[in-house]
């Protein structure tokens, strides 16, 4: 069985493709937020990567940004799209995303400008929720996950 599994190995090698690892990584890079937080930014299983919730924080401020539902949305999916960069993914690695939002009534403005950071007709699965209180007093929230 060892030599069926060199064999794997080496055609693998050939071909220039790499095991997937089962082994979950957790990942921090601090490009969005810095401090020390109980959680990871990320953590990467083999070929998906599984996002922490998102808030609109300016990274270089640490503050939401002004300008309520909009601002923080537009914010909020920069800072999705940074933390997937920063690990190797692509917006449109995106598989699934679930918002919350502070107020249901601002999901029609949220969903503008959430499609807009996305390929159209490729979007995400997606669920979305009202929230009572989400952290930093933000108005939205974003958590997804990216596979390639």
């Amino acid at each position: 069985m060892k030599s069926v599994s060199a064999l794997i190995a080496g055609v693998l090698a050939i071909l220039g493709v790499s095991p997937v690892s089962a082994e979950p990584q957790f990942l921090n890079s601090g490009k969005v937020l810095k401090g020390d937080f109980p959680f990871s930014e990320a953590v990467k299983v083999g070929n998906t990567i599984y996002l922490s919730g998102q808030v609109g924080i300016v990274p270089a401020t640490q503050q939401l940004a002004a300008g309520g539902i909009q601002a923080e949305s537009h914010q909020v999916m920069q800072n999705i799209k940074a933390v997937l960069e920063v690990h190797g993914y692509q917006m449109d690695n995106l598989v699934k995303c679930t918002a919350f939002l502070a107020d249901m009534k601002e999901w029609p403005a949220f969903n503008e400008i959430y499609k807009g950071y996305l390929v159209e007709g490729k979007y995400p699965a997606r669920s979305a929720l009202g929230a009572n209180g989400l952290a930093l007093g933000a108005r939205v929230e974003v958590e997804c996950i990216a596979s390639k």
